[in-house]
């Protein structure tokens, strides 16, 4: 029994081609060399673009390199300039406090000046008034100034333990530290801008 067969269910039949026109024919020169052409330029791009990759990659790590010996160089530079800063202090406070003794060994009557600030800072009400001075500065002091009118009394205490070009004066409620060390401290404090007393 022979059935026929549907325009739907038959399919044409098409000859290969042998030239190669198709691409599914047999090879010839001119697509052998066409298809050597697309491989050369798919493996030249691929190893174009994997190149790059690996230079951009390789400029980054030289880069992020020399940033570190940049960082690594100027770390001597920031220590050194603590170093220095630290040294130019040092230097300074030595130069003043040479200058202060200096100016105490020239001018030793400026501690007059020195016990009257210090008394008169002390409050109104103050009594039992005791000065402590160098015996050098208490000699001095004793020949050169006496409570002035108006002023509460007071009497001078020799105190050889004490520098010269200071004193400190104590009352029964209160005492005033114009040593020639607290005040040395507070003009180096004052110049290095620190706040407070240590």
């Amino acid at each position: 029994m022979s059935e026929e067969l549907t325009s739907k269910q038959a399919e044409r039949w098409s000859v290969p081609a042998i030239d190669g026109s198709n691409d599914n024919g047999y090879l010839t020169a001119g697509r052998l060399q066409a298809l050597q052409k697309d491989a050369y330029n798919e493996a030249w791009n691929n190893g174009h673009a994997e190149g790059l990759k690996a230079g951009e990659q390789e400029v980054l790590r030289r880069a992020q390199r020399y940033d570190e010996l940049l960082r690594a160089l100027t770390k001597p530079f920031e220590e050194l300039d603590e170093s220095v800063e630290k040294q130019l202090v040092e230097l300074s406070i030595a130069l003043l406090k040479q200058l202060f003794r200096r100016e105490i060994k020239i001018d030793p009557g400026h501690i007059i000046g020195v016990v009257r600030d210090a008394i008169r800072a002390l409050p109104i009400v103050s009594r039992n008034i005791q000065v402590h001075l160098h015996p050098d500065d208490a000699t001095l002091v004793r020949e050169t100034l006496r409570p002035a009118e108006g002023d509460p009394a007071w009497h001078i205490v020799e105190d050889p333990v004490g520098s010269r070009g200071g004193c400190r004066v104590t009352t029964d409620n209160s005492q005033i530290d114009a040593t020639a060390e607290s005040r040395l401290h507070a003009v180096i404090s004052h110049a290095l801008g620190e706040k407070g007393d240590r």
